[in-house]
Protein backbone atom coordinates (compact mmCIF):
# COMPACT_ATOMS: atom_id res chain seq x y z
CA UNK A 1 0.00 0.00 0.00
CA UNK A 2 0.84 3.50 -1.02
CA UNK A 3 -0.47 6.28 1.19
CA UNK A 4 0.50 8.89 3.82
CA UNK A 5 -0.46 8.16 7.69
CA UNK A 6 -2.35 11.27 7.56
CA UNK A 7 -4.45 10.26 4.57
CA UNK A 8 -4.96 6.72 6.08
CA UNK A 9 -5.88 8.58 9.90
CA UNK A 10 -8.63 10.52 7.94
CA UNK A 11 -10.11 7.32 5.52
CA UNK A 12 -11.06 5.41 8.77
CA UNK A 13 -12.01 8.83 11.25
CA UNK A 14 -8.80 7.98 13.31
CA UNK A 15 -6.63 10.40 14.91
CA UNK A 16 -2.70 10.52 14.37
CA UNK A 17 -0.25 11.05 16.73
CA UNK A 18 3.16 11.52 16.09
CA UNK A 19 5.08 12.46 12.26
CA UNK A 20 3.01 11.56 9.38
CA UNK A 21 5.27 8.61 7.74
CA UNK A 22 4.46 7.39 4.58
CA UNK A 23 3.33 3.79 4.34
CA UNK A 24 5.24 2.11 1.42
CA UNK A 25 4.88 -1.69 2.72
CA UNK A 26 2.04 -4.76 3.60
CA UNK A 27 -0.72 -3.77 5.88
CA UNK A 28 -0.48 -6.25 8.38
CA UNK A 29 -2.11 -8.12 12.36
CA UNK A 30 1.23 -9.97 12.87
CA UNK A 31 3.71 -8.27 13.87
CA UNK A 32 5.91 -10.92 12.43
CA UNK A 33 4.99 -10.14 8.83
CA UNK A 34 5.83 -6.62 9.19
CA UNK A 35 8.62 -5.22 6.85
CA UNK A 36 10.52 -2.06 5.51
CA UNK A 37 7.10 0.49 5.25
CA UNK A 38 4.14 -1.36 7.06
CA UNK A 39 1.29 -0.40 8.75
CA UNK A 40 0.66 -2.84 11.84
CA UNK A 41 -2.69 -3.41 13.22
CA UNK A 42 -2.83 -3.93 16.72
CA UNK A 43 -5.79 -6.04 17.45
CA UNK A 44 -7.20 -6.94 20.56
CA UNK A 45 -7.78 -11.41 20.27
CA UNK A 46 -9.07 -13.97 22.41
CA UNK A 47 -5.35 -15.16 23.58
CA UNK A 48 -3.49 -11.79 23.01
CA UNK A 49 -3.21 -8.36 22.94
CA UNK A 50 -1.64 -6.64 19.57
CA UNK A 51 -0.50 -3.74 21.21
CA UNK A 52 2.22 -5.91 22.88
CA UNK A 53 3.75 -6.71 19.94
CA UNK A 54 4.25 -3.06 18.31
CA UNK A 55 7.88 -2.88 19.55
CA UNK A 56 8.15 -5.87 17.12
CA UNK A 57 6.54 -4.49 14.57
CA UNK A 58 8.73 -1.35 14.67
CA UNK A 59 11.91 -3.22 15.26
CA UNK A 60 10.66 -5.06 11.52
CA UNK A 61 10.21 -1.85 9.57
CA UNK A 62 6.79 -0.86 10.81
CA UNK A 63 6.33 3.11 10.19
CA UNK A 64 2.84 3.34 11.23
CA UNK A 65 0.45 1.56 13.68
CA UNK A 66 -3.36 1.02 13.92
CA UNK A 67 -3.60 1.22 18.24
CA UNK A 68 -6.95 1.57 20.19
CA UNK A 69 -4.79 3.62 22.76
CA UNK A 70 -1.01 5.44 22.67
CA UNK A 71 1.58 3.83 23.14
CA UNK A 72 5.30 4.78 24.22
CA UNK A 73 6.34 4.17 21.02
CA UNK A 74 8.67 6.25 18.20
CA UNK A 75 6.20 5.55 15.49
CA UNK A 76 3.03 6.96 13.75
CA UNK A 77 0.41 5.97 15.91
CA UNK A 78 -3.22 6.12 13.92
CA UNK A 79 -5.98 6.35 17.22
CA UNK A 80 -8.97 4.30 16.48
CA UNK A 81 -11.99 2.82 18.82
CA UNK A 82 -11.59 -0.51 17.19
CA UNK A 83 -8.67 -1.89 15.34
CA UNK A 84 -10.46 -4.55 12.99
CA UNK A 85 -12.96 -2.01 12.37
CA UNK A 86 -10.63 0.60 11.31
CA UNK A 87 -8.55 -1.82 9.02
CA UNK A 88 -12.39 -2.81 7.02
CA UNK A 89 -12.63 1.23 6.49
CA UNK A 90 -8.87 1.57 5.07
CA UNK A 91 -9.74 -1.61 2.97
CA UNK A 92 -13.03 0.48 1.73
CA UNK A 93 -11.59 3.84 1.55
CA UNK A 94 -8.11 2.03 -0.42
CA UNK A 95 -10.59 0.02 -2.87
CA UNK A 96 -12.76 3.51 -4.00
CA UNK A 97 -9.61 5.02 -4.35
CA UNK A 98 -8.53 2.81 -6.87
CA UNK A 99 -11.39 2.53 -8.64
CA UNK A 100 -11.36 6.40 -9.26
CA UNK A 101 -7.78 5.75 -10.54
CA UNK A 102 -8.47 3.00 -12.57
CA UNK A 103 -10.23 0.01 -14.71
CA UNK A 104 -11.11 -2.56 -11.57
CA UNK A 105 -13.31 -5.40 -11.15
CA UNK A 106 -14.08 -6.83 -8.30
CA UNK A 107 -15.60 -10.30 -7.63
CA UNK A 108 -16.29 -12.50 -4.78
CA UNK A 109 -17.25 -16.00 -4.06
CA UNK A 110 -19.42 -17.37 -1.58
CA UNK A 111 -21.10 -21.17 -0.35
CA UNK A 112 -20.92 -23.37 2.32
CA UNK A 113 -18.23 -25.91 0.15
CA UNK A 114 -15.86 -24.82 -2.79
CA UNK A 115 -15.27 -21.31 -1.84
CA UNK A 116 -11.70 -22.01 -1.70
CA UNK A 117 -11.36 -23.90 -4.89
CA UNK A 118 -12.93 -21.85 -7.00
CA UNK A 119 -11.28 -18.96 -6.10
CA UNK A 120 -7.98 -20.39 -7.09
CA UNK A 121 -9.70 -21.52 -10.26
CA UNK A 122 -10.71 -18.40 -11.22
CA UNK A 123 -7.42 -16.10 -10.01
CA UNK A 124 -5.56 -18.24 -12.74
CA UNK A 125 -8.10 -18.28 -15.46
CA UNK A 126 -8.71 -14.24 -14.67
CA UNK A 127 -4.24 -13.95 -14.52
CA UNK A 128 -4.59 -14.65 -18.32
CA UNK A 129 -6.23 -11.50 -19.25
CA UNK A 130 -4.78 -9.14 -16.34
CA UNK A 131 -3.22 -8.42 -13.33
CA UNK A 132 -5.26 -10.28 -10.35
CA UNK A 133 -5.12 -10.58 -6.45
CA UNK A 134 -7.21 -13.04 -4.57
CA UNK A 135 -6.68 -14.42 -0.92
CA UNK A 136 -4.00 -16.37 0.50
CA UNK A 137 -5.62 -19.41 1.92
CA UNK A 138 -8.42 -18.84 3.29
CA UNK A 139 -8.43 -15.21 4.41
CA UNK A 140 -12.64 -14.62 3.48
CA UNK A 141 -13.32 -12.62 6.96
CA UNK A 142 -13.37 -9.56 8.40
CA UNK A 143 -9.70 -9.43 8.69
CA UNK A 144 -8.63 -11.63 6.06
CA UNK A 145 -10.70 -9.78 3.17
CA UNK A 146 -9.80 -6.01 3.88
CA UNK A 147 -5.65 -7.42 4.23
CA UNK A 148 -6.60 -9.16 0.50
CA UNK A 149 -7.90 -6.06 -0.46
CA UNK A 150 -5.01 -3.41 0.48
CA UNK A 151 -2.49 -6.01 -1.81
CA UNK A 152 -4.16 -4.35 -4.65
CA UNK A 153 -2.68 -1.53 -6.03
CA UNK A 154 -3.04 0.68 -9.38
CA UNK A 155 -2.13 -2.33 -11.91
CA UNK A 156 -4.48 -4.45 -10.60
CA UNK A 157 -6.89 -5.33 -13.09
CA UNK A 158 -9.39 -8.28 -11.46
CA UNK A 159 -9.79 -8.81 -7.53
CA UNK A 160 -11.49 -11.91 -6.32
CA UNK A 161 -12.98 -12.48 -2.89
CA UNK A 162 -13.86 -14.89 -1.00
CA UNK A 163 -16.89 -14.08 1.69
CA UNK A 164 -17.15 -16.58 4.45
CA UNK A 165 -19.70 -16.42 7.45
CA UNK A 166 -20.23 -18.08 11.18
CA UNK A 167 -23.24 -15.98 11.42
CA UNK A 168 -25.97 -13.53 9.98
CA UNK A 169 -24.94 -10.12 9.03
CA UNK A 170 -20.90 -11.39 8.38
CA UNK A 171 -20.88 -11.16 4.85
CA UNK A 172 -23.23 -7.92 4.67
CA UNK A 173 -20.32 -6.31 6.49
CA UNK A 174 -17.43 -8.09 4.35
CA UNK A 175 -20.17 -6.65 1.04
CA UNK A 176 -19.99 -2.70 3.02
CA UNK A 177 -16.26 -3.02 2.57
CA UNK A 178 -16.20 -3.57 -0.86
CA UNK A 179 -19.26 -3.51 -2.96
CA UNK A 180 -18.26 -6.18 -5.44
CA UNK A 181 -19.13 -5.58 -9.30
CA UNK A 182 -20.43 -9.26 -9.41
CA UNK A 183 -21.17 -12.37 -7.68
CA UNK A 184 -20.98 -15.88 -7.51
CA UNK A 185 -23.65 -18.45 -5.78
CA UNK A 186 -22.07 -21.39 -5.60
CA UNK A 187 -24.33 -23.82 -2.64
CA UNK A 188 -26.22 -23.58 0.70
CA UNK A 189 -25.19 -26.49 2.71
CA UNK A 190 -25.28 -27.75 6.06
CA UNK A 191 -21.94 -26.12 7.19
CA UNK A 192 -21.77 -24.24 10.44
CA UNK A 193 -25.64 -24.45 11.12
CA UNK A 194 -25.55 -24.23 14.81
CA UNK A 195 -24.21 -19.94 14.30
CA UNK A 196 -26.98 -19.53 11.70
CA UNK A 197 -30.10 -20.66 14.22
CA UNK A 198 -30.89 -23.69 11.49
CA UNK A 199 -30.72 -24.33 7.77
CA UNK A 200 -32.87 -21.10 6.54
CA UNK A 201 -30.25 -18.97 8.39
CA UNK A 202 -27.37 -20.30 6.46
CA UNK A 203 -29.14 -19.49 2.96
CA UNK A 204 -30.09 -16.38 4.35
CA UNK A 205 -26.80 -15.70 5.25
CA UNK A 206 -25.19 -16.43 2.02
CA UNK A 207 -28.15 -14.01 0.10
CA UNK A 208 -26.43 -11.19 1.79
CA UNK A 209 -23.71 -11.64 -1.18
CA UNK A 210 -26.36 -10.74 -3.69
CA UNK A 211 -27.97 -7.92 -1.88
CA UNK A 212 -24.49 -6.16 -1.22
CA UNK A 213 -23.68 -6.42 -4.96
CA UNK A 214 -23.44 -2.83 -6.74
CA UNK A 215 -26.56 -2.45 -8.93
CA UNK A 216 -26.69 -3.93 -12.11
CA UNK A 217 -23.89 -5.99 -11.49
CA UNK A 218 -24.01 -10.30 -12.71
CA UNK A 219 -24.89 -12.24 -10.34
CA UNK A 220 -23.64 -16.15 -10.85
CA UNK A 221 -26.25 -18.33 -9.37
CA UNK A 222 -25.98 -22.42 -9.13
CA UNK A 223 -29.40 -23.39 -10.82
CA UNK A 224 -28.61 -26.91 -9.75
CA UNK A 225 -28.86 -25.94 -6.15
CA UNK A 226 -32.66 -24.55 -5.88
CA UNK A 227 -31.76 -23.09 -2.78
CA UNK A 228 -29.26 -20.70 -4.58
CA UNK A 229 -31.76 -20.40 -7.84
CA UNK A 230 -34.39 -19.06 -5.26
CA UNK A 231 -32.12 -16.25 -4.67
CA UNK A 232 -32.62 -15.19 -8.49
CA UNK A 233 -35.39 -12.11 -7.91
CA UNK A 234 -32.75 -10.85 -5.60
CA UNK A 235 -30.25 -9.85 -8.60
CA UNK A 236 -30.24 -6.36 -10.15
CA UNK A 237 -28.26 -7.35 -12.87
CA UNK A 238 -27.51 -9.99 -15.33
CA UNK A 239 -28.52 -13.23 -14.03
CA UNK A 240 -25.91 -16.18 -15.33
CA UNK A 241 -27.01 -19.69 -14.34
CA UNK A 242 -24.01 -21.99 -14.14
CA UNK A 243 -24.85 -26.04 -14.18
CA UNK A 244 -22.54 -28.98 -13.35
CA UNK A 245 -25.34 -31.67 -14.56
CA UNK A 246 -25.51 -30.07 -17.89
CA UNK A 247 -29.52 -28.61 -17.51
CA UNK A 248 -30.74 -26.80 -19.76
CA UNK A 249 -31.80 -23.81 -17.37
CA UNK A 250 -27.78 -23.44 -17.01
CA UNK A 251 -26.47 -20.75 -19.25
CA UNK A 252 -22.87 -22.01 -18.47
CA UNK A 253 -22.98 -26.54 -18.25
CA UNK A 254 -20.89 -29.19 -18.57
CA UNK A 255 -21.26 -31.66 -20.77
CA UNK A 256 -19.78 -35.27 -21.51
CA UNK A 257 -18.69 -35.18 -17.93
CA UNK A 258 -15.91 -38.13 -17.62
CA UNK A 259 -13.30 -39.34 -15.09
CA UNK A 260 -9.59 -40.67 -15.43
CA UNK A 261 -8.57 -43.31 -12.79
CA UNK A 262 -7.50 -40.34 -10.84
CA UNK A 263 -10.65 -39.02 -10.37
CA UNK A 264 -10.15 -36.22 -12.95
CA UNK A 265 -13.01 -34.93 -14.15
CA UNK A 266 -13.07 -34.00 -18.73
CA UNK A 267 -15.78 -32.11 -20.17
CA UNK A 268 -17.29 -29.70 -22.56
CA UNK A 269 -17.72 -26.46 -21.32
CA UNK A 270 -20.61 -25.31 -22.97
CA UNK A 271 -22.85 -21.47 -23.68
CA UNK A 272 -25.53 -20.93 -25.69
CA UNK A 273 -22.91 -19.72 -28.15
CA UNK A 274 -19.66 -21.83 -27.86
CA UNK A 275 -17.89 -24.80 -26.97
CA UNK A 276 -14.85 -25.77 -25.95
CA UNK A 277 -12.79 -28.85 -24.02
CA UNK A 278 -11.42 -28.92 -20.28
CA UNK A 279 -9.07 -31.56 -18.72
CA UNK A 280 -9.41 -30.74 -14.91
CA UNK A 281 -5.90 -31.94 -12.81
CA UNK A 282 -7.64 -30.93 -9.87
CA UNK A 283 -9.04 -34.33 -8.35
CA UNK A 284 -13.01 -35.24 -7.45
CA UNK A 285 -16.18 -34.89 -10.07
CA UNK A 286 -17.69 -32.24 -7.42
CA UNK A 287 -14.80 -29.63 -8.90
CA UNK A 288 -16.58 -29.61 -12.47
CA UNK A 289 -18.78 -27.46 -10.25
CA UNK A 290 -16.32 -25.16 -8.50
CA UNK A 291 -14.66 -24.95 -12.53
CA UNK A 292 -18.19 -23.94 -14.16
CA UNK A 293 -18.61 -21.44 -11.21
CA UNK A 294 -15.04 -19.87 -11.84
CA UNK A 295 -15.49 -20.23 -15.95
CA UNK A 296 -18.92 -18.17 -15.46
CA UNK A 297 -17.30 -15.72 -13.14
CA UNK A 298 -14.40 -15.21 -15.91
CA UNK A 299 -17.20 -15.29 -18.83
CA UNK A 300 -19.37 -12.53 -16.91
CA UNK A 301 -16.03 -10.20 -16.73
CA UNK A 302 -15.62 -10.54 -20.37
CA UNK A 303 -13.35 -13.25 -21.04
CA UNK A 304 -14.21 -15.47 -24.13
CA UNK A 305 -14.80 -19.49 -23.56
CA UNK A 306 -11.51 -20.94 -25.56
CA UNK A 307 -9.00 -19.08 -23.12
CA UNK A 308 -11.01 -19.80 -20.27
CA UNK A 309 -11.27 -23.47 -20.47
CA UNK A 310 -7.56 -23.60 -21.74
CA UNK A 311 -7.16 -21.63 -18.54
CA UNK A 312 -8.94 -24.51 -16.48
CA UNK A 313 -7.02 -27.12 -17.60
CA UNK A 314 -4.06 -25.54 -16.33
CA UNK A 315 -5.17 -24.60 -13.43
CA UNK A 316 -4.33 -26.44 -10.02
CA UNK A 317 -4.68 -26.35 -7.09
CA UNK A 318 -3.18 -23.64 -4.61
CA UNK A 319 -4.12 -24.03 -1.33
CA UNK A 320 -3.08 -26.96 1.26
CA UNK A 321 -4.96 -29.85 2.49
CA UNK A 322 -7.68 -29.36 -0.19
CA UNK A 323 -8.72 -32.19 -2.09
CA UNK A 324 -4.40 -33.14 -2.88
CA UNK A 325 -3.66 -36.61 -4.01
CA UNK A 326 -0.20 -37.64 -3.37
CA UNK A 327 1.60 -40.98 -3.78
CA UNK A 328 3.92 -42.46 -0.81
CA UNK A 329 6.05 -45.27 0.16
CA UNK A 330 5.57 -45.04 4.01
CA UNK A 331 7.24 -47.97 6.06
CA UNK A 332 7.75 -50.16 3.28
CA UNK A 333 3.78 -49.86 1.56
CA UNK A 334 2.95 -48.12 -1.43
CA UNK A 335 -0.06 -45.53 -0.22
CA UNK A 336 -2.11 -42.94 -2.18
CA UNK A 337 -3.32 -39.91 0.44
CA UNK A 338 -5.97 -37.59 -0.20
CA UNK A 339 -5.93 -34.98 2.12
CA UNK A 340 -8.74 -32.68 1.81
CA UNK A 341 -8.31 -32.06 5.76
CA UNK A 342 -8.97 -28.20 5.59
CA UNK A 343 -12.36 -28.51 6.32
CA UNK A 344 -15.69 -30.58 6.35
CA UNK A 345 -19.42 -30.48 5.81
CA UNK A 346 -22.03 -33.08 4.94
CA UNK A 347 -22.09 -31.86 1.25
CA UNK A 348 -17.76 -31.83 1.04
CA UNK A 349 -17.59 -35.08 3.05
CA UNK A 350 -19.86 -36.63 0.52
CA UNK A 351 -17.69 -35.76 -2.53
CA UNK A 352 -14.31 -36.72 -0.60
CA UNK A 353 -15.96 -40.05 -0.23
CA UNK A 354 -16.89 -40.42 -3.11
CA UNK A 355 -12.99 -39.73 -4.34
CA UNK A 356 -12.07 -42.23 -2.33
CA UNK A 357 -14.37 -45.10 -3.27
CA UNK A 358 -12.98 -44.10 -7.14
CA UNK A 359 -9.22 -43.74 -6.50
CA UNK A 360 -9.29 -46.49 -4.12
CA UNK A 361 -11.15 -49.28 -6.35
CA UNK A 362 -9.13 -52.50 -6.31
CA UNK A 363 -7.29 -51.66 -2.87
CA UNK A 364 -8.09 -51.07 0.54
CA UNK A 365 -9.95 -48.16 1.78
CA UNK A 366 -8.98 -46.30 4.60
CA UNK A 367 -10.90 -43.44 6.21
CA UNK A 368 -9.46 -40.60 8.54
CA UNK A 369 -12.19 -38.45 9.36
CA UNK A 370 -12.13 -35.71 11.91
CA UNK A 371 -15.06 -34.66 13.71
CA UNK A 372 -17.46 -31.67 11.86
CA UNK A 373 -18.20 -28.45 13.92
CA UNK A 374 -20.56 -25.87 14.12
CA UNK A 375 -23.21 -28.24 13.46
CA UNK A 376 -25.38 -27.37 16.78
CA UNK A 377 -28.43 -30.10 17.62
CA UNK A 378 -27.37 -31.15 14.23
CA UNK A 379 -24.26 -32.52 14.70
CA UNK A 380 -25.21 -36.54 15.58
CA UNK A 381 -27.58 -37.03 13.01
CA UNK A 382 -25.05 -35.16 9.85
CA UNK A 383 -22.30 -37.40 11.50
CA UNK A 384 -24.37 -40.62 11.71
CA UNK A 385 -24.93 -39.65 7.81
CA UNK A 386 -21.55 -38.96 7.02
CA UNK A 387 -20.76 -42.84 8.34
CA UNK A 388 -23.67 -44.09 6.19
CA UNK A 389 -21.97 -42.28 3.36
CA UNK A 390 -18.31 -44.58 4.49
CA UNK A 391 -20.89 -47.99 4.48
CA UNK A 392 -22.20 -46.99 1.44
CA UNK A 393 -19.00 -46.27 -0.86
CA UNK A 394 -17.41 -49.65 0.48
CA UNK A 395 -14.79 -48.21 2.80
CA UNK A 396 -13.28 -51.33 4.75
CA UNK A 397 -11.45 -49.07 7.50
CA UNK A 398 -12.92 -46.49 9.44
CA UNK A 399 -11.04 -43.97 12.16
CA UNK A 400 -12.49 -41.53 13.83
CA UNK A 401 -10.66 -37.92 15.57
CA UNK A 402 -12.76 -35.80 17.80
CA UNK A 403 -15.53 -35.61 20.62
CA UNK A 404 -18.29 -36.01 18.08
CA UNK A 405 -16.94 -38.91 15.78
CA UNK A 406 -18.52 -41.76 17.07
CA UNK A 407 -20.73 -40.81 15.84
CA UNK A 408 -19.49 -41.32 12.66
CA UNK A 409 -19.29 -45.52 13.63
CA UNK A 410 -22.59 -45.79 14.73
CA UNK A 411 -23.65 -44.69 11.23
CA UNK A 412 -21.15 -47.10 9.88
CA UNK A 413 -21.85 -49.81 11.53
CA UNK A 414 -21.60 -52.41 8.70
CA UNK A 415 -18.41 -51.38 8.40
CA UNK A 416 -16.16 -54.12 10.45
CA UNK A 417 -13.14 -52.15 11.34
CA UNK A 418 -13.85 -48.92 13.05
CA UNK A 419 -11.52 -47.46 15.61
CA UNK A 420 -11.76 -43.84 17.35
CA UNK A 421 -8.57 -42.11 18.19
CA UNK A 422 -7.12 -40.32 21.02
CA UNK A 423 -5.18 -37.81 18.98
CA UNK A 424 -3.60 -36.87 15.28
CA UNK A 425 -0.49 -38.94 16.20
CA UNK A 426 -2.84 -42.07 17.25
CA UNK A 427 -4.94 -41.93 14.09
CA UNK A 428 -2.20 -41.76 11.79
CA UNK A 429 -0.44 -44.67 13.39
CA UNK A 430 -3.88 -46.96 13.13
CA UNK A 431 -4.11 -45.57 9.28
CA UNK A 432 -0.94 -47.44 9.10
CA UNK A 433 -1.89 -50.40 10.82
CA UNK A 434 -4.55 -51.06 8.61
CA UNK A 435 -3.21 -49.81 5.51
CA UNK A 436 -0.82 -52.20 3.02
CA UNK A 437 0.57 -52.29 -0.37
CA UNK A 438 -2.12 -50.26 -2.45
CA UNK A 439 -4.37 -48.94 0.23
CA UNK A 440 -5.94 -45.62 -0.51
CA UNK A 441 -6.07 -43.10 2.84
CA UNK A 442 -8.06 -40.33 2.96
CA UNK A 443 -8.28 -37.74 6.10
CA UNK A 444 -10.59 -35.09 6.26
CA UNK A 445 -12.33 -33.25 9.19
CA UNK A 446 -13.07 -29.78 9.96
CA UNK A 447 -9.48 -27.68 10.53
CA UNK A 448 -10.34 -27.40 14.44
CA UNK A 449 -10.48 -31.42 14.36
CA UNK A 450 -6.63 -31.44 13.66
CA UNK A 451 -7.23 -33.74 11.07
CA UNK A 452 -4.50 -31.98 8.46
CA UNK A 453 -2.57 -33.28 11.04
CA UNK A 454 -2.82 -36.88 10.25
CA UNK A 455 -2.18 -36.02 6.84
CA UNK A 456 1.24 -33.89 7.56
CA UNK A 457 2.44 -37.03 10.09
CA UNK A 458 1.84 -39.28 6.98
CA UNK A 459 4.08 -36.80 4.29
CA UNK A 460 6.59 -36.47 6.83
CA UNK A 461 6.97 -40.41 7.21
CA UNK A 462 6.93 -41.41 4.37
CA UNK A 463 8.84 -40.33 0.59
CA UNK A 464 6.73 -39.46 -2.91
CA UNK A 465 6.98 -42.14 -5.21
Amino acid sequence: MQASARWIAEAVSGRLVGRDERVTGPVVTDSRQASAGSLYVARRGENADGHAFVPGAIERGAVAVFVEHEVDEDVAQIIVDDSTEALGALAHAHIERLRSRGELDVIAITGSVGKTTTKDLLLQILSEDGPTVAPELSFNNEVGLPLTVLRADESTRYLVLEMGASGPGHIAYLTDIVSPDAAIELCVGHAHVGGFGGFAGVAAAKAELIRGTRPGGPVILNTDDPNVEAMAPLATGRVIRFSASGDLRGDVRAQDVSLDRADRASFTLATPEERARVDLTVVGRHHVNNALAAAAGALALGMDCETVAAALSRARALSPHRMDVCELVVEGAELTLIDDSYNANLDSMRAGIAALASIGCGGRRIAVLGEMLELGEESRSLHEQVGAMIADAGVDTLIGLGADAHYYLEGAHRVTCREVASDPQHAARLALQFAGDGAVILVKGSYGSHSWQVADILREKGTTR
